[in-house]
């Protein structure tokens, strides 16, 4: 158990020790400084001459939504109609079906949101050509989308008066080329070369040492699990995710998609001090995300390291702590672990069963992606951040009375009303989402759906409650991840997640660079002795009880009668 806490500490070491450069890398490619990676201008030129776009025009906040929206509406309708066809395209042999169009309809939003909810087996689901051409391609974009987001936000704290704030297609382009796929190929050589597939080839025929044939699915899987945990996509090649012993074949790929998942969300957090030259606001961002992080992690490893009480009660011993739904491989030191990371980020990926952990675990999965904001995913992260700083600053501005201010702008109704909005819209598609799930389940158990409301829950009562409030609390946050006791496969949770996604992504994304290109296009207001420093740590302790606060009124009431309740109940 102590090698497995080690490992845990010398992997998040390690994500920090890469993330400092990286930060000063993006930094330097977003500033259009001389990079290692120049070498790509050339085909970035083509790109633009082929498509007609200038890449050095400057945008205002709304084209830059604009543009980013129009895309992602193009990218939707190529994926749908993809999926729902792929039966009848190439790159097909293990001869898998078309999708009916409402999971195509759910799988297109959930890859194009970064979600990656997955309501299909990976490598049943869907084919060699979908697979590549369409959810690792949305995997790309979808994470570029995030990071060109939060560019636009940095654009807008560094200047101190402007309407002009770069050209997404330039931002978004160059977030695929110079960071995305080189780093991407890296990843995957490491996997490659550690047993992850990279070949086309389909089933292969294994004879087990009890006699068994076996037909294992392969496929070239390596460079889609890369993007899947750079770009915090989480999206498995094949069902059981990054459980999976050839998606993740040794502790070198475990600590590999670890460092993956986590190294481009803190590094934009160093890369904002430096891109604005407020490396102290920085420092306190990451110093709020990492004691939240902590607050998650250390009850969770604590829990699954001590086992569940109830067999303990029994008599049973549990020297490896909680093991069912575990890696063997890894243990639940690496798995909890793994849970908490992949959870408030919006990674959603897997090494262990969410569904087998302990409450205490499932409670602070589930508060992870509530709070949605420590680390957070690519580019995301920062963003759901932004809007508590805004109401932090706004209650502090009343506590002192003074008109609130945030880098040099004032802060005035507009942008608290759709920061108000914005906090208010995630308890509202969960909340909404869960009673609406446990009303079907409790008035029409019988519908003629593919999985009946009466076969939804594997099991009953406070876990069966906490599957339901699972899905539609990881279908907000874009994590994708979920408690896999819950019979998803039908057309309810297809369309009702399917909007969840759509709304639960990007209204996040308006309403934060909505509000920085309002207050961006404001007179200047030079800092004075009154002003609020918002590079303190009193400053960071507000934000956090904000956080903590604001989620704790809007979840508890749910959490309380899910996995709370069921943590009690172990003790009875």
């Amino acid at each position: 158990m102590t090698t497995e806490i080690l490992g845990v500490i010398a992997t998040y070491g390690l994500t920090l020790l890469l993330a400092w450069p990286l930060a000063r890398y993006i930094v330097k490619v977003f500033n259009g400084e001389k990079t290692w990676s120049d070498f790509m201008a050339p085909l970035e030129r083509l790109f633009f001459k082929i498509s007609g776009i200038n890449p050095k025009e400057e945008m205002t906040w709304k084209e830059h939504l604009k543009a980013l929206l129009t895309i992602n509406l193009v990218w939707f309708v190529y994926a749908f109609f993809m999926l729902m066809f792929q039966d009848k395209l190439p790159l097909n042999p293990d001869g898998n079906p078309g999708q009916s169009a409402d999971l195509a309809f759910n799988t297109a939003i959930s890859f194009l949101v970064n979600c990656n909810l997955q309501h299909y087996s990976g490598e049943t689901g869907v084919t060699y050509l979908t697979q590549l051409f369409v959810l690792a391609f949305l995997q790309f974009v979808s994470a570029a989308t995030g990071i060109a987001a939060l560019i636009v936000v940095f654009k807008a704290f560094k200047e101190k008066s402007t309407t002009k704030l770069g050209n997404f297609w330039d931002i978004f382009l160059k977030t695929n080329t110079r960071l995305l796929l080189p780093l991407c190929i890296v990843i995957a050589i490491i996997l490659a070369f550690n047993g992850t597939p990279a070949s086309y080839d389909g089933k292969d025929t294994v004879v087990t040492m009890q006699g068994d044939t076996v037909n294992v699915s392969r496929g070239p899987a390596a460079g889609f699990v890369a993007i899947k945990h750079l770009g915090t996509n989480g999206g498995g090649w094949f069902g059981v995710n990054s459980a999976h012993p050839l998606e993740n074949p040794n502790y070198v790929t475990w600590m590999t998609e670890m460092v993956a998942q986590v190294v481009i969300p803190i590094a934009m957090v160093f890369a904002l001090g430096m891109f604005v030259n407020r490396r102290k606001f920085a420092y306190v961002i990451f110093g709020v995300m990492t004691i939240g992080m902590l607050c998650l992690l250390i009850p969770t490893m604590t829990a699954e390291i001590n086992g569940n009480p109830a067999i303990a009660h029994m008599g049973i011993q549990q020297a490896t702590g909680a093991m069912e739904g575990k890696e063997v491989r890894f243990g639940p030191a690496a798995t909890g672990y793994w849970s908490t990371v992949t959870t408030i980020i919006s990674t959603g990926s897997i090494c262990g069963f969410h569904d087998s952990t302990m409450p205490m675990t499932g409670l602070m999965e589930l508060l992870a992606m509530m709070l949605n904001c420590f680390y957070g995913g690519c580019g995301v992260g920062i963003l759901n951040y932004y809007i508590f700083i805004i109401i932090a600053v706004f209650i502090s501005g009343l506590m002192v009375g003074r008109t609130p201010e945030l880098m040099g702008h004032k802060l005035e109704a507009r942008e608290v009303k759709i920061a108000a909005i914005i906090t208010l819209l995630s308890p509202f598609l969960i909340l909404a989402g869960t009673a609406l799930s446990s009303w079907v389940l409790a008035h029409h158990p019988e519908a003629n759906w593919a999985v009946k409301p009466s076969a939804w829950l594997n099991n009953p009562g406070y876990h069966g409650f906490s599957e339901m409030l699972y899905e539609y609390t990881s279908s907000n946050a874009n994590n994708g991840s979920g408690f896999e006791g819950l019979g998803d496969g039908n057309v309810f949770w297809n369309v009702t997640t399917g909007f969840v996604l759509i709304l639960g992504r990007f209204l996040p994304i308006i309403g934060p660079v909505a509000i920085a290109g309002l207050m961006a296009s404001k007179k200047f207001i030079p800092e004075s002795a009154g002003t609020l420093r918002t590079d303190s740590i009193t400053f960071g302790a507000m934000t956090f009880a904000v956080i903590v606060i604001l989620t704790a009124l809007a979840y508890f009431p749910a959490l309380a009668l899910g996995p709370i309740a069921e943590y009690f109940s172990l003790y009875r």
